[in-house]
């Protein structure tokens, strides 16, 4: 989906911006609000793209700097193939870094985090703890699958079979299956279109299948080494404002992550929901959007 069809999108009346995040690659990101607003970077996950934040930029922008990627294969940033790139949660955690600093942003960052989007943006973290002041969790992990939570079968067939990876390549199924099945509020066909347009072919479905294979459950696993030390470091942003929301029909970020979270932050302000799923702010974002920014205005930097 090129960059100039995203304003045919429901609410969300942004240009998108490039860059080359490396060689031949291009990464498209907003970059809305005042240039020396306090600075808003929300970090989606799989298979969603910066879209699914687009009510949170339209409540803030008129005074907060939203800074909102979309992942290299995701939304509308380039999709190369495995010989151009590798699809991993530390490139993802090297794009995020060059893009803040191709930016300039080196004060401080409240981080909002969605899915993969934890791990990205507490990865980032790792090593620019100080900057993060504060946080905006919804429906995501910092750290691996909690000891009591089994793996859900849909993702275990994506992750491991060949079947599940031709379903996803050849049919879209992780991207349609989500925006139809993770939402307690049926999507406008608008709504819809914007969570499947960018992923149109076999070729630009590679980073939805790659995501899910990176799952770390296990030491040895690619990404088990980032995920596990950001969760042991997770506690240590108890002292920050923290907002956590949370739907609770989610399957897969369920009350096992959400307790992880309550654990390690035990001063975060919790909005869980029962009748929202996976994707939060499309059940509840005529809630979360004015309490965020409540949140964020009672917590200047």
């Amino acid at each position: 989906m090129p960059a100039m069809t995203a304003h045919a999108l429901p609410d969300y009346p942004f240009t998108p911006n490039r860059f080359e995040v490396r060689p031949g690659i291009a990464m498209s990101y907003l970059d809305e609000g005042p240039r020396d607003g306090e600075v808003i970077v929300m970090l989606h996950g799989n298979p969603s793209w910066s879209f699914y934040w687009r009510h949170l930029v339209l409540g803030l922008r008129d005074k907060y700097r939203c800074i909102v990627p979309d992942h290299v294969g995701m939304g509308l940033s380039d999709k190369p193939g495995d010989d151009r790139y590798t699809y991993t949660l530390q490139s993802r955690v090297d794009d995020l870094t060059t893009l803040l600093d191709t930016l300039g942003i080196d004060g401080p960052v409240t981080l909002a985090v969605h899915d993969w989007g934890g791990m990205i943006g507490f990865g980032w973290a790792l090593s620019h703890e100080a900057q993060v002041r504060r946080l905006l969790i919804t429906n995501t992990a910092a750290f691996p699958l909690p000891p009591a939570k089994p793996m859900p079968w849909q993702l275990n067939l994506c992750r491991n079979t060949a079947l599940g990876a031709f379903l996803i390549r050849g049919f879209n199924a992780f991207a349609a299956g989500t925006a139809r099945d993770c939402v307690a509020r049926k999507l406008s066909k608008d709504v819809y279109r914007g969570y499947v347009a960018p992923y149109d072919s076999w070729a630009n479905r590679i980073s939805t299948l790659r995501f899910v294979q990176d799952i770390p459950l296990a030491e040895g696993d690619p990404a088990w080494t980032l995920v596990k030390t950001a969760g042991e470091r997770l506690a240590g942003y108890a002292d920050r404002p923290a907002f956590i929301a949370w739907g609770l029909q989610d399957f897969v970020f369920d009350r096992h992550f959400l307790e992880g979270f309550r654990s390690a932050l035990p001063e975060a302000e919790v909005h869980a929901f029962e009748d929202a799923h996976h994707y939060v702010l499309e059940d509840k974002h005529e809630v979360l959007v004015p309490a965020m920014r409540r949140f964020l205005d009672a917590h200047p930097l």
